[in-house]
């Protein structure tokens, strides 16, 4: 089993904003997938079979500071190994549409990720990170819950379904032949 768990915040004024491009795979992967959701585990989750393991589809439902609490909660409930979960959230640090996984390590500046290492009290949880680029100017909380530009949104556009196909690698590889693939 695995899960993939796309960090945002779940107000619809919070849709399509940087802050949820998480969000905004997950949804990506469940259209692929013909994937409904149900409310469980302070979560929206939904699940499919892929090459004949079941993946769960997670977007928590707790605002992204207390994701950890979601996240914990499907952890212990399913009994699933922080490294068969994949996190996917935006990343101020990587340019606009850059993504990088990675197979552990600490949550640098992100509260989400910060809230699940807290929570599930291990950094060994794979993660794919989708830049978003940093502001020019003016504040950072602004910036990450404001809306693409119309430029920008071609560009996420085309992240989202770069990562969707990292995420199956992941599902079917493994993070380290998804990383060989996608870091280049």
């Amino acid at each position: 089993m695995k899960v993939v768990v796309g960090l945002g915040n779940p107000e619809r004024k919070y849709d399509l904003t940087r802050h949820n491009i998480g969000f905004e795979l997950v949804d990506h992967m469940a259209q692929r997938h013909q994937v409904d959701f149900k409310s469980k585990h302070k979560a929206l989750v939904g699940e499919f079979r892929f090459k004949g393991e079941k993946v769960f589809l997670v977007k928590p439902q707790t605002y992204m500071n207390l994701s950890g609490e979601s996240v914990a909660e499907i952890l212990d409930y399913y009994d699933v190994d922080p490294e068969d979960i994949l996190i996917v959230y935006d990343d101020v640090d990587l340019e606009p549409g850059k993504i990088r996984l990675r197979s552990k390590g600490g949550p640098g500046t992100h509260n989400g990720m910060k809230s699940i290492i807290s929570m599930v009290k291990s950094d060994q949880m794979p993660r794919l990170r989708i830049g978003i680029g940093k502001p020019g100017h003016g504040d950072l909380a602004a910036y990450v819950l404001g809306r693409f530009s119309p430029d920008e949104m071609t560009l996420m556009k085309d992240a989202v379904i770069k990562s969707a196909e990292a995420v199956e690698m992941f599902l079917e590889m493994g993070i380290n032949e998804a990383m060989n693939q996608y870091n280049r």
